[in-house]
């Protein structure tokens, strides 16, 4: 066995440990540390594909910001954990037919893909041999699937809209904020200096001079 695969098997392997892990840890905390550990196997994987950089971008995203994200949310929130298990067993049942029907899924890809000697095996634009995978990543994405990248992008920037409105709306509390008044602000509206005395302080009623 070579090394190349010998590092695949290891890095597969861990990755498969992790994400069940992942689901199946009773700690939030462990979850999500299982979770970035998922993502650096993946990334050795890319680089044993010679993908390299998607491998950076997977650590510097996902490992770097999405799932420290996750990780500084679950620590500073004050989570019930006997609410979470009673939550994971009310809806374990639908959460395995959806597990199913995507493992089906996948079989009937990965069967039709090996099995059927007809099926194009050609997913991607033909790029030259001669550039590196970052500019032949570069010239798949805006050339052949760039209407598709783009709809992706507003997709997420519909999701991440909408998300912000209804948060805002069950939320009384939430200060608003005035553009045009922000917009139409001067120095004296702006800002203000007050001649605090030595040993005294400044209250909300306090009507001392104002000095522009």
């Amino acid at each position: 066995m070579s090394m190349p695969v010998l590092f695949f098997y290891l890095y597969a392997g861990a990755a498969i440990a992790a994400a069940v892990m992942v689901v199946f840890a009773r700690n939030p905390v462990h979850s999500a540390l299982f979770l970035i550990l998922v993502f650096v196997n993946a990334a050795g994987m890319f680089v044993l594909m010679g993908a390299e950089f998607l491998a950076m971008i997977l650590i510097v995203v996902y490992v770097g910001a999405v799932a420290v994200l996750f990780l500084f949310v679950i620590m500073m929130l004050d989570v019930d954990f006997s609410r979470l298990r009673e939550g994971f067993l009310e809806y374990l049942p639908f959460g395995l037919l959806i597990g199913f029907i995507f493992l089906a899924e996948l079989l009937l890809l990965a069967g039709g893909w090996v099995i059927t000697p007809t099926v194009t095996k050609t997913i991607t634009a033909p790029i030259p041999t001669d550039v590196s995978n970052t500019e032949a990543l570069g010239l798949v994405l805006y050339t052949r699937y760039i209407h598709y990248f783009q709809i992706s992008g507003v997709i997420l920037l519909v999701a991440m809209i909408g998300a912000i409105v209804l948060t805002l709306r069950h939320k009384k509390s939430v200060k608003r904020q005035n553009i045009s008044e922000q917009n139409a602000r001067s120095k004296e509206t702006a800002m203000a200096i007050r001649k605090v005395k030595p040993g005294q302080g400044l209250s909300d009623g306090d009507s001392s001079e104002w000095v522009r």
